[in-house]
């Protein structure tokens, strides 16, 4: 009899259990849903300007067009919405240099600071540079808004666009209002293989 009883709350007890996870679910579905938004040029289109000023790396402060400055070279250009700006992202950012060091010294990432106050970025960049010790990144700021360069797509919604580009075409584009470094591979997935 008393056996029957501790059954009889067990299987109650597990079954609760099981509809309390199912709402954690459902209410988490919908940020891990809205974690990539439509950013960023389609696959196929052609490479537009892309007008910068140089932060850190090669070059600093000079105002160019990187996109004619890569042209024909595989590039990964990755937009940063500077008021979004955290550890997550800088994750992502180093994650991604690093494992294109390893065997893909050929494609240069191009980081584009979006934001409204051109100075203040051109000021910290060097600084998260100096932290982070880029080797395949130019860190870069747009002197327009934080919308983006005409013709690029950015949404202003996306924490981070990553635009893949070769032989002058976009290959393809990733906007995230969430990212961190698991999201390096699929990036890296779009570049063709090396000549």
């Amino acid at each position: 009899m008393i056996f029957n009883f501790l059954i009889a709350k067990t299987n109650r007890f597990w079954a609760s259990w099981n509809w309390a996870l199912l709402a954690v679910m459902i209410a988490i579905a919908p940020s891990v849903v809205q974690a990539q938004v439509a950013s960023g040029p389609a696959a196929g289109t052609k490479v537009e300007p892309l007008k910068v000023v140089i932060a850190a790396g090669e070059n600093v402060g000079k105002e160019t067009d990187v996109a004619e400055d890569r042209k024909g070279k595989p590039t990964v250009f990755v937009f940063v919405q500077a008021d979004k700006w955290d550890r997550p992202v800088a994750r992502f950012l180093r994650t991604l240099d690093v494992d294109l060091a390893k065997d893909r010294t050929e494609v240069k990432i191009i980081a584009v600071w979006l934001t409204d106050d051109v100075m203040k970025s051109r000021d910290y960049l060097p600084k998260a540079q100096e932290s982070l010790k880029l080797s395949q990144t130019t860190w870069s700021v747009h002197p327009g808004d934080k919308g983006g360069p005409a013709g690029w797509g950015i949404n202003v919604d996306a924490h981070l666009t990553a635009i893949v580009v070769q032989d002058n075409k976009v290959t393809a584009s990733f906007g995230y209002r969430s990212i961190n470094e698991t999201d390096v591979p699929a990036v890296i997935k779009e570049l063709k293989p090396a000549k």
